[in-house]
């Protein structure tokens, strides 16, 4: 039996190990250094499933290829999966006569990757289509094509599928080096012990040059780009409706403006590079706060107060130097696989990059047969919103399990048996529970007050849930532990009283 090891628990390794957990003749493991998976470069993400026009495929051939394969890819995927995903379109604005040419040149690339609808809009069905428009636009190229997801909402259910069908999770685990021997590769050391491994594929994100070291390949090289952004409150006004950014000109793309999923309008990315040393630079700063408001301000009439922002956060994504993704299988050492410099359009290209990996670099490049398994389950049921149930459906529920009728989050209206239920679900990935790891399933603590009066309330659900102090419950995982000092000396002498 091959064994095949991931490193790297974002988009595209949960994308590779849904596809691999099809097959019978091979033992697949995925390793990710965080507590949880998709917290790397996939957490802070516009969300956006590009419709393709944007890659010229005589520059960008792999991201043109896969990006335009990919979209068509997240309508099956998210259906099997259940995945949360809308298909808004996209309108790329113009304010003056002289960018038509923009307009005209994204078009003519569109065309050439077998982008279906793109056409360019006036000035009138531009308003229709999106009335809180800048007035002062002109124009749009529309690509009715273009969807938003919640990029840590497909992780999850690509893993909870991939377990499912096999494949084995090793979260909490640090990949310090690759065994190499006789030019082959031998299989992974880790911070929690050595995983055989008879082919490794590198999707880290941005340690992708890291791990390429570990191997002996030495070009890889991946630079942090910085995005950050501005979340807003779901009730907002003006919000949009579509995907909304201007032309691309020389010296920027600009800013984007989005509703997400849940509701909340989104504006952003900056795109500021870093230094090798700041790899783990997620703060956000002045000036690149108010380079996004001062550009968003041009999209939309007037933006909201910026009283209703409920969050500003930013997120780090791989740059490679050329922008093309690397993605290819080595003979030497025989059995690497690098998935690497996986910036823009990646999140939408992550189910065609997976396929492209299996089918061609496995399967033919490296000349593994892999046999399909006769039973291999594609579906997967996410967790229900129990607000959004009709009220016949909460009693029914509520009737079953009465802690789905204690509201935790008064924000996102998220109950305790929701949370039990994400506890359980963490589990199953075997990954340490953690208040992130129940925010991003629930939505709890992703309201107004970002967690200022439920994360309390939910951490001692998490102590009861998991029979552990509370001072041992983590915001994210080691070195992130919730109650310190004070609070641990007065839980302690509480705990005392009660024997």
């Amino acid at each position: 039996m091959t064994a095949i090891v991931i490193i790297g628990g974002g988009i595209i390794g949960a994308s590779i190990s849904r596809i691999l957990s099809r097959y019978a003749n091979i033992d697949v493991h995925l390793i990710e250094k965080e507590a949880d998976v998709g917290w790397g470069v996939t957490k802070a993400n516009t969300g956006i499933i590009h419709p393709g026009h944007e890659d010229d495929a005589s520059v960008y051939p792999m991201r043109a290829k896969f990006c335009k394969e990919g979209n068509m890819l997240w309508h099956q995927w998210s259906k099997d999966l259940d995945i949360p995903i809308i298909w808004p379109g996209e309108l790329m604005i113009i304010f003056e006569e002289r960018e038509h040419e923009i307009l005209q040149n994204f078009l003519k690339i569109g065309r050439e990757n077998g982008v279906s609808d793109l056409r360019i809009i006036d000035k009138n069905e531009l308003l229709e289509l999106e009335p809180y428009i800048n007035q002062e636009a002109i124009g749009a190229l529309y690509a009715p094509s273009a969807g938003l997801i919640e990029p840590w909402e497909a992780v999850f259910g690509l893993l909870e599928n991939a377990v499912d069908n096999g494949v084995k999770t090793h979260l909490n685990t640090k990949v310090t080096d690759i065994r190499v021997q006789e030019d082959m590769i031998k299989g992974v050391e880790t911070s929690n012990g050595f995983i055989k491994a008879d082919i490794v594929i590198n999707a880290a994100g941005l340690y992708a040059d890291i791990v390429s070291k570990m191997a002996g390949i030495n070009d890889v090289i991946i630079q942090a780009r910085k995005g950050q952004y501005y979340l807003f409150d779901n009730d907002v006004v003006p919000n949009v409706s579509r995907i909304i950014h201007r032309a691309p000109t020389a010296k920027t793309k600009g800013v984007y403006a989005v509703k997400t999923i849940e509701g909340n309008l989104m504006i952003g990315p900056t795109a500021e590079d870093l230094s090798n040393d700041e790899k783990e630079d997620r703060g956000t700063n002045q000036k690149g706060l108010d380079y996004i408001w001062d550009n968003a301000s041009g999209l939309v009439n007037a933006l909201p107060s910026k009283g209703k922002v409920s969050k500003i956060f930013a997120g780090l994504r791989p740059e490679p130097p050329d922008g093309k993704f690397i993605i290819k299988s080595y003979q030497n050492p025989w059995g690497f696989i690098n998935v690497s410099g996986i910036r823009s359009p990646g999140l939408t290209a992550a189910p065609a990059i997976a396929s492209y990996v299996v089918n061609t670099l496995i399967k033919i490049d490296l000349g593994i047969s892999l046999i399909e398994k006769s039973e291999w389950n594609p579906l997967r049921k996410r967790m229900q919103r129990f607000s959004t149930l009709p009220d016949q459906k909460k009693h029914e529920i509520i009737q079953d399990d009465s802690r789905y009728g204690n509201v935790v989050c008064m924000c996102n209206e998220v109950t305790e048996g929701e949370i039990i239920e994400a506890v359980s679900r963490i589990k199953k990935l075997g990954e340490t529970v953690t208040l992130d790891g129940i925010k991003f399933r629930t939505t709890a603590m992703f309201g107004f007050c970002q967690g200022s009066f439920c994360r309390s309330r939910i951490a001692l659900i998490l102590s009861k849930e998991l029979k552990t102090p509370l001072w041992k419950v983590t915001q994210m995982g080691d070195g992130t532990t919730y109650g310190i000092g004070d609070i641990k000396v007065l839980q302690s002498k509480n705990k005392e009283e009660e024997k």
